[in-house]
């Protein structure tokens, strides 16, 4: 694969948050079948997992990997908030102790090693994930986000600030065309995150639906074909 991208700005489009919802799974779908992205974090502990799995497991073409769920946290009044946790973020026995079952989970479910390895949230980027996070991928030989040299990551294709503040501009059309003809040399990650699901408990909702839209859209298609961007997943790396 390396000298078939080596004349190309190879992208991989990554879809975050994969098994969140049956809504999220169908907008992650539809992005994927009609749209550009390549590749799906698979989140095991959530409702939509085991069909995300099935999905999976029959789409050779889409890799998935692992999005490691240790919790969810939101911006209010000035601080950050958790809307749940599902172990301590300063113990890293429980920490290791759910990682390992989610690793063992995703084998189940999906039937195959995950094609890399990333966090909700990017909680994996302080200790003590960050150390169980890189072991898994160690484990596996895949990519780790942030931390994989040759891997580069890009999250601006978001319709959120740092602080929950809606930017719908930040994830149109003409964003993700601007984005895709200014990547840089060498392997890119371009996380996303669409979903299909007005009901979802997130803050982050109404931006998936526009996140699949602007995926889908012939333009964004057009800009990567003449642009000398190569579609990839990880099963390329």
């Amino acid at each position: 694969m390396e000298s078939q991208i080596s004349n190309f700005k190879p992208l991989i489009v990554n879809a975050d948050d994969f098994g969140l919802s049956d809504g999220v799974n169908r907008g992650i779908v539809r992005a994927h079948e009609e749209g550009i992205v390549t590749s799906a974090s698979l989140m095991v502990r959530q409702p939509g997992a085991a069909d995300a799995a099935s999905y999976a497991r029959h789409r050779p073409r889409l890799s998935v990997g692992l999005h490691l769920d240790l919790g969810e946290w939101v911006y209010r009044d000035g601080a950050w908030v958790a809307t749940y946790e599902v172990a301590p973020a300063d113990d890293a026995e429980a920490m290791n102790a759910e990682v390992a079952w989610q690793v063992e989970t995703f084998l189940r479910l999906v039937d195959r090693p995950p094609t890399h390895v990333d966090s909700h949230q990017h909680a994996h980027r302080s200790e003590p994930l960050l150390a169980a996070a890189r072991a898994v991928a160690q484990r596996f030989g895949v990519p780790l986000r942030h931390f994989t040299p040759g891997v580069g990551y890009c999250g601006d294709f978001y319709g959120q600030t740092g602080k929950g503040e809606t930017v719908p501009e930040a994830i149109s059309v003409e964003a993700l065309v601007k984005l895709i003809r200014s990547l840089p040399q060498g392997v890119t990650e371009l996380a996303c995150h669409p979903g299909a699901d007005l009901a979802l408990k997130s803050v982050y909702c109404r931006e998936r639906l526009r996140e699949v839209e602007t995926l889908c859209d012939s333009a964004v298609r057009g800009a990567v074909d003449s642009s000398g961007v190569r579609l990839i997943s990880f099963l390329d790396v």
